[in-house]
């Protein structure tokens, strides 16, 4: 009796352990299945997710290229929105008046302050003359270098008519209306709004003023050289200023001079300006090279310098300031 009860025990343990492990397979079996639809579901869901990301990019790109096309034409003027050029017409009229306005008082500014600089300024007399204290010397011909035939008119007929054109403002005829006024006094009007001019007859220079020879010595092998000095408002050079002449050679070259002394008398001092003193004309020194047979067909340097008074000639930095150097060469 005792061995039926354990058999069947035993039995039903070993019904237990087989449901058991139906159990655990059936569990195993169901979770891989599920593994396996989530994976297939993620497979299918990244399908979709590329179909749509597909479809959207095509129908940007789309957009895109509608848009492309209708921006020109909607950028010029847009009929639904009556825009063009991107704004409408209250717009445009808002930005032209703010602009109208904005430069409108920009131009009202210049020109409030070029009138206040305008009243400051005297029309005859220069600002800052800082830089022209010291005047140049220029000839005439002008030309650094005087190179002619003196068998050949045609070849020194262009200096020649140069300084024929210089001295028509001193002609006699003309100079007669100017004043005449006392040697070696400065000629001060600074209390008198028509400044009047001090006579420079071309008479004065003698056979450097072309009328006794028209050639004025190149003709001769004996040339004419005019010397003047640079206009300066208000100058009054202190001294007796004079020009002096020399050739940068061994020996020393005859010169004439014309005033005598190449004196600047004090009584053309000071000048006024163009404006104020529009008969001015400057003082000359004319200076004859009297060159001889030997000098012909050799270059000569000549330096004229400003001397007598307080006005420099000597500075490296400015080789015109009171001086002015040329060469000359006549050919036989």
């Amino acid at each position: 009796m005792s061995s039926v009860p354990q058999e069947e025990k035993q039995e039903e343990k070993q019904e237990v352990k087989e449901e058991k492990q139906e159990e655990k397979q059936e569990e195993k079996q169901e979770v891989k299945e599920e593994k396996q639809e989530e994976k297939e579901e993620k497979q299918e869901e990244k399908q979709e997710e590329k179909q749509e990301e597909k479809e959207e990019k095509q129908e940007e790109k789309q957009e895109e290229k509608q848009e492309e096309k209708e921006s020109w034409t909607d950028f010029i003027y847009n009929r639904r929105t009556g825009e063009f050029m991107g704004r409408t017409a209250t717009s445009w009229g808002l930005v032209l008046l703010f602009y109208l306005l904005f430069y409108g008082f920009l131009a009202g500014m210049f020109t409030l302050t070029m009138w206040v600089m305008l009243k400051t300024l005297d029309e005859n007399v220069p600002r800052y003359q800082d830089r022209v204290s010291n005047p140049g010397l220029v000839i005439r011909p002008h030309a650094a270098e005087i190179s002619f035939n003196r068998s050949d008119p045609a070849n020194y007929d262009p200096y020649v008519q140069q300084m024929h054109q210089l001295l028509q403002r001193y002609n006699d005829s003309l100079q007669e209306s100017n004043e005449l006024c006392l040697v070696g006094v400065y000629t001060e009007q600074d209390n008198h709004t028509h400044k009047r001019a001090c006579q420079f007859k071309r008479s004065t220079l003698r056979q450097c003023s072309g009328l006794p020879d028209a050639s004025f010595g190149y003709a001769q092998g004996t040339p004419c050289i005019l010397v003047k000095m640079n206009r300066v408002v208000g100058l009054k050079p202190q001294g007796d200023p004079y020009i002096s002449c020399t050739a940068k050679r061994d020996r020393p070259l005859q010169m004439l001079y014309f005033p005598p002394e190449g004196r600047l008398d004090r009584m053309y001092f000071p000048y006024y300006g163009k404006n104020a003193h529009p008969d001015y004309v400057q003082p000359l020194v004319a200076v004859q090279l009297l060159l001889t047979k030997e000098d012909y067909n050799v270059e000569q340097t000549v330096e004229c310098k400003l001397e007598g008074s307080h006005l420099r000639n000597d500075d490296d930095r400015d080789k015109n300031m009171g001086r002015v150097t040329f060469r000359v060469k006549v050919l036989e």
